[in-house]
């Protein structure tokens, strides 16, 4: 109910009063509803009474919504988007059943942006064990803001996702060219299975004249080894600095001897890293202000 009143304020403050209206109405009429009728019509219906605009957020709201759920992040949530996210809270769950019952019926008929708000709403949602396989369909897809949904901004794929569809998740973030600094629960879920599949890309991708993003080594430095430690000497050799810095900071990932001589040999990105000022996240964000 918290989550619900959080999102109904910040679409409140998005809206127009002419929406909020619509949205309060629809509410009602699926709170009180029996079958799941007025939340198809209402869940399909949204974009056209909300609109369709980014929403604007505010640091405490921001703040607020990790308190809530720890990665929740509505930043590039849309009106629309937090209009069918209400509905899907308000929907009666006693039943456990029949609610997933309904929400399976709007994962089976909906298009793109009723995708979108499905995958961004599941850590909300109640049941979310239940979803773990619909969450390794949108994985999957095709469709560019519905991969987004799930894998960007989405505390859903850490806390559910199994290993293989997390590591897929992953390495198609990489391949599409998406931040993956806004993965949510990156260290955490790192393992040395994907480790081996990102090098592995790597290879792929430098055999062929290309580069790679600096962000691939960050779920890779806490598994450095003897054979992955010849990555991250190239990369150190590379004349680009961010990529240097990347193999800095995976060194610093993990107690692998080797790649703490690496660290010690360039005491200069060693003390950014211990002092704060190289971290993952700057890396994040400088690879996206190189790409926009």
């Amino acid at each position: 109910m918290e989550s619900r009143d959080f999102i109904l304020n910040i679409f409140k403050g998005n809206a127009s009063q002419e929406a909020v209206s619509w949205l309060r109405e629809k509410l009602q009429q699926v709170a009180d509803a029996e079958s799941g009728k007025e939340l198809y019509l209402a869940f399909s219906a949204a974009p056209r009474f909300t609109g369709k605009q980014l929403l604007q957020l505010h640091e405490a709201d921001i703040a607020k919504a990790e308190t809530l759920r720890s990665g929740f992040n509505p930043s590039f949530w849309t009106t629309d988007q937090a209009a069918r996210t209400l509905l899907l809270l308000t929907t009666p769950h006693q039943d456990k059943q029949a609610y997933l019952k309904k929400i399976d019926q709007l994962f089976s008929t909906a298009e793109m942006g009723e995708l979108v708000a499905l995958y961004a709403s599941l850590p909300l949602l109640p049941y979310p064990e239940a979803f773990k396989l619909r969450a390794a369909e949108g994985v999957r897809t095709n469709m560019g803001t519905v991969f987004e949904a799930i894998a960007l901004d989405n505390p859903y794929p850490a806390d559910y996702l199994e290993e293989a569809a997390w590591n897929q998740m992953v390495l198609k973030t990489v391949f599409v060219g998406k931040p993956l600094y806004r993965i949510y629960g990156l260290e955490k879920r790192s393992n040395p299975t994907l480790a081996r599949i990102l090098s592995d890309y790597a290879h792929e991708r430098w055999a062929a004249g290309r580069t790679v993003t600096p962000e691939l080594w960050r779920p890779i430095g806490p598994f450095l080894n003897t054979g992955l430690i010849q990555d991250i000497k190239k990369l150190f050799e590379h004349p680009d600095a961010i990529q240097q810095e990347a193999a800095a900071l995976a060194c610093s990932q993990g107690s692998f001897l080797q790649a703490r001589e690496l660290l010690e040999a360039h005491p200069v990105l060693k003390n950014r890293i211990e002092t704060g000022q190289l971290n993952w996240n700057y890396i994040g964000d400088k690879v996206s202000t190189t790409n926009q």
